[in-house]
């Protein structure tokens, strides 16, 4: 086949503070033909989540941080169209960590084959893949819902969030979700079947809260921290459970916030209310994909969970796209199409 000319997206500098358009670079150069064992791959669809941020930078963290002059990292659905791999035909639909770019190489490792006939491929990305399995795995391992109980999400319109507060329903938990702005507060009631959605971009959004949770809060799903943590952290339960998933309000932070130091508060209430707080990341419970698949493809066919996309066109667009994630202007799973398939 004729040598391809491929665009990729590079880590230029590493961002002090928020990331801006001059931190990536835009690079094409030749791809070569795959060589034994491995397979050309096109990118169709790339996805932008949160974690990438801290992939920009080169503090210590459960992923290695990106190098200057390294493709952005990020998973990606992409079609196969060459292969020296007796795993993998051409024409197959695969995901897996390809990068910022259009065109990858691979000699297999990673990659997973999806079946389009199941659903639109997008979905290996959000609701059916990494975002999805985060809101599954992190909800039932550590927040352990149980009927009656209530559930506390944090961005709740996001990828993870809005998956988090249905299955929450769906194991008949209470549900509040937080969210930025009207629109994506009405989408949380309205189409989702959140029990009350709550804007914490208004001045009395504690009060708010406070008035939503009469009972307390028994698990809060933690994507956030910043103010949304501030309101919440006083109204958890004896034995109340936080999985910790994300962090967004600080990613961009160059020192820490200010104000006294809450550690000892902190810990005074993981003490005598028993509290458990957990980080985790998705790969800590790979083991569970299986069942992810089952319990969240079955959801979806039976119309108990719904997924929104945000889509934006040309992976020239990708910087833009981050940039504007972490300040919160998407709505829904944030996808870059890349090419069509």
């Amino acid at each position: 086949m004729p040598a391809l000319k491929n665009h990729k997206i590079v880590l230029a500098s590493r961002p002090v503070g928020e990331p801006i358009s001059d931190d990536f670079r835009f690079v094409e150069e030749s791809i070569a033909e795959p060589g034994p064992g491995e397979v050309l791959l096109k990118t169709l669809w790339l996805s932008l989540d949160p974690y990438m941020r801290g992939r920009m930078s080169d503090a210590k963290s459960y992923a290695e941080p990106a190098e200057i002059g390294q493709v952005m990292p990020g998973g990606g659905v992409s079609k196969v169209i060459a292969s020296n791999n007796k795993a993998f035909t051409v024409g197959d639909i695969v995901v897996g960590y390809t990068g910022w770019q259009a065109h990858s190489k691979s000699d297999g490792s990673g990659l997973r084959k999806i079946d389009p006939t199941l659903a639109p491929i997008s979905t290996a990305l959000g609701v059916l893949g990494m975002p999805g399995m985060t809101a599954y795995t992190g909800l039932l391992n550590i927040g352990k819902p149980q009927a009656g109980e209530t559930l506390v999400v944090a961005a709740a319109s996001g990828a993870v969030g809005a998956i988090v507060g249905q299955i929450g329903k769906i194991k008949g938990c209470r549900v509040v979700g937080i969210a930025g702005g009207p629109n994506k507060v009405r989408y949380l009631t309205e189409e989702l079947g959140f029990d009350v959605g709550l804007d914490h971009r208004v001045p009395d959004f504690a009060d708010q809260l406070r008035a939503a949770v009469p009972n307390g809060i028994d698990i809060y799903f933690e994507n956030v921290g910043g103010h949304v943590w501030d309101a919440v952290f006083p109204l958890l339960n004896r034995f109340a459970r936080v999985p910790v998933c994300g962090l967004i309000a600080h990613y961009n932070n160059v020192a820490p916030p200010p104000g006294p130091d809450r550690t000892p508060a902190l810990m005074r209430s993981v003490l005598s209310n028993r509290l458990t707080i957990q980080g985790f990341i998705v790969l800590d419970f790979d083991a569970q994909r299986g069942d992810f698949l089952r319990d969240v493809g079955g959801w979806l066919k039976a119309g108990k969970l719904k997924y929104r996309e945000d889509v934006v066109h040309g992976l020239e667009k990708a910087p833009e796209a981050l940039i504007g994630l972490l300040k919160g202007r998407n709505f829904g799973k944030l996808l870059v199409k890349v090419a069509d398939g």
